[in-house]
């Protein structure tokens, strides 16, 4: 089972098709990897709360996704991984990095900042966005 950290850049755009009453990008990932193990962490709540209309409503909906925390580990993957590249990622991305790497999970968003991290990288907006094996038949 694939393990995703979603990036506040997928949520917002699930909860607007939600607020919509319409299915987008974000739904037709969700349903493309139906298996798929769904965290966040606390990058991703406070970017998302940072813009919510209902700020309440927004918290208790983030309360279904498994929960990461940040963690001294994290903070020096961020440090080094910062400290020696030449194309830095911005400080909260860099930690969304460091988040999911840590958990094993692949980063799902739409920021072209995420696009250095390769395969560990899932772009929901990309009709070839990668998506979880099928899971055997029993």
């Amino acid at each position: 089972m694939r393990k995703c950290l979603l990036d506040s850049s997928f949520l917002i755009d699930l909860l607007n098709e939600m607020a919509d009453d319409r299915e987008g990008a974000a739904f037709g990932w969700l349903k493309r990897n139906r298996n798929a193990q769904l965290w966040i962490s606390p990058v991703t709540v406070a970017e998302v709360l940072e813009g919510a209309g209902e700020p309440r409503t927004v918290r208790s909906y983030l309360g279904r996704y498994a929960w990461q925390g940040i963690h001294r580990m994290h903070a020096e993957t961020v440090a080094m991984r910062q400290r020696r590249s030449a194309s830095r990622m911005g400080e909260n991305d860099a930690w969304q990095s460091a988040v999911a790497e840590g958990i094993g999970a692949v980063v799902v968003g739409h920021d072209a900042a995420f696009e250095q991290l390769g395969s560990r990288y899932d772009d929901h907006r990309r009709r070839t966005s990668r998506q979880e094996p099928a899971s055997p038949a029993p």
